[in-house]
């Protein structure tokens, strides 16, 4: 098997509860070794660091989520910066922008991204990065904030958006949706883009690809997903799997010996 990391697995949820530890075991038979768990509001960065000190294949990061901006308290930045202080974070995040129609309150969702976005800078810490229909504005407080790294997950912009990215030496994380024929402009995009700037996540337990539409999807998933990446840009799996994995490792910051 070839080593693959999920960069985007929220393994931490409830919907895992049942069966986490045959879910790794699933996802290690699919030469998934090493697995990115993004938080996404203060309450759950305990489960995920007890997560990941337990098991090396598991590497956290913390974040606070803006689908969940009503839920957090004005201070949650600062104690996010204090939770920094272990040492034990790969990313801040999962943080961004979410201007969907039911989105929560714009303007404190715009003031926790600025603020973790400046942690970051100040951390030296990468970001992932969530923007739902609200691609332009995150984009532009990438540029402005500057000094930045990290990924914009789930992406699903165009191609002159995946360029933007690219500029600023974001990655594009891609999962299940480019597995549906119909994601004809995600899957283009994907055929041609430079590799240097590829991620594979698998969002799990949501977004699941076209083999599992409408089921709980897991991180053994990324397989799938690398095998209809390689097969749109005419590479091999073994290639495929160590160009995303050493991209892994530089974003994240993670150790040859860790993936």
């Amino acid at each position: 098997m070839h080593a693959i990391v999920d960069s985007h697995v929220h393994l931490d949820l409830p919907a895992f509860n049942p069966d986490r530890v045959q879910v790794l075991a699933r996802a290690q038979a699919q030469g998934i070794e090493t697995l990115i768990i993004p938080g996404v509001d203060r309450k759950g960065w305990a489960t995920i660091r007890r997560m990941c000190a337990g098991d090396h294949r598991l590497h956290a990061a913390y974040g606070l989520h803006p689908l969940f901006v009503d839920h957090h308290a004005p201070n949650d930045v600062q104690a996010l910066s204090a939770w920094l202080d272990a040492g034990d974070a790969v990313a801040i995040g999962e943080i961004g922008l979410d201007f969907h129609a039911q989105a929560p309150d714009r303007d404190r969702q715009r003031d926790f991204f600025r603020a973790q976005l400046q942690l970051a800078r100040e951390r030296g810490l990468p970001v992932v990065v969530h923007a739902r229909a609200a691609f332009e504005e995150a984009s532009l407080m990438l540029r402005e904030i500057g000094g930045l790294r990290g990924v914009v997950h789930s992406f699903s912009g165009s191609q002159q958006q995946a360029s933007r990215l690219w500029e600023l030496g974001f990655c594009l994380g891609i999962g299940g949706p480019v597995t549906y024929p119909r994601a004809r402009r995600l899957r283009e995009i994907v055929a041609h883009m430079p590799g240097d700037f590829l991620l594979l996540e698998s969002d799990a337990p949501d977004q699941p690809d076209a083999g599992i539409r409408g089921q709980r999807n897991e991180p053994a998933r990324v397989a799938n997903i690398a095998r209809c990446i390689a097969e749109l840009r005419g590479e091999s799996l073994a290639a495929l799997a160590a160009t995303t994995t050493a991209n892994a490792r530089r974003v994240f910051g993670l150790d040859a010996k860790q993936v």
